[in-house]
């Protein structure tokens, strides 16, 4: 993957000093994972394609259906029934030609997880379930990575960066356990909008990240509440206790 800059297409980061052109370099050099090209990823692909990282491996098994178009932007009504990886490593191709995207048509478990996110330097988790929530901190642990993790429900979302140093927390030191009264968005719905809203925030802590721009959500998880508009972050240790990263 070559290095050299689109000057034309990336001239509002290149005037950024917290980027310039060793932001836009560096962007350009990552591997970005996205596990899941839902209502999350969809929105921080579109922006990490259009930000100009240099490889996206788009892993997903599904394929589109009209209840997803609610809030899934990458896709279109002529999409239904294609896979989600494919389809939209097509669309991020043709936002940003210059992006390297790799489809993986694969559900990520325990098993592969290690593998299909491969040698990506961060990894974004925006998939609905525990089970593989748990399996790609496992696996970012094991292959030191950092995660941006996302979630979503009703009106209500939360983001944070797990494992970018060696005493950072991870995601079990937050969700330690499946909780007993765990619920998916198909379940208790969730307003559109909102995905893109936090989506575009895990592409925002990816990108600042990667560029080594501001403070991250490192050891901070970020809520935000849709009905009131309202923010707030919350302080996350290391947990000595973690079932993933303690003792």
């Amino acid at each position: 993957m070559t290095t050299e800059i689109d000057i034309d297409r990336f001239a509002r980061h290149l005037v950024l000093k917290e980027i310039g052109g060793p932001g836009q370099q560096a962007l350009a050099r990552a591997h970005v994972a996205i596990v899941g090209a839902g209502g999350l990823g969809a929105p921080a692909a579109l922006y990490l394609a259009a930000a100009g990282v240099g490889t996206i491996s788009l892993i997903d098994a599904d394929t589109v259906t009209v209840d997803n178009l609610q809030r899934q932007i990458i896709f279109r009504t002529r999409h239904i029934g294609s896979a989600k990886a494919k389809t939209g490593a097509r669309e991020l191709r043709a936002l940003n030609p210059g992006s390297r995207v790799r489809a993986v048509v694969k559900a990520l478990d325990s098993e592969n997880a290690k593998r299909l996110i491969g040698k990506a330097d961060l990894v974004l988790d925006g998939c609905d379930n525990y089970e593989t929530r748990y399996a790609v901190n496992a696996a970012c642990l094991a292959g030191s990575k950092p995660l941006v993790s996302g979630a979503v429900g009703r009106w209500d979302g939360q983001v944070s960066l797990f494992n970018a140093r060696p005493d950072a927390p991870c995601y079990r030191c937050w969700v330690p356990q499946t909780p007993p009264d765990g619920e998916t968005c198909e379940q208790v719905g969730v307003v559109g909008a909102l995905t893109g809203v936090v989506g575009s925030i895990m592409a925002m802590e990816a990108i600042k990240h990667i560029c080594g721009a501001g403070r991250t959500l490192d050891g901070r998880i970020h809520l935000f509440d849709g009905l009131s508009m309202e923010s707030r972050a919350v302080t996350l240790d290391k947990d000595p206790a973690c079932p993933a990263c303690g003792g």
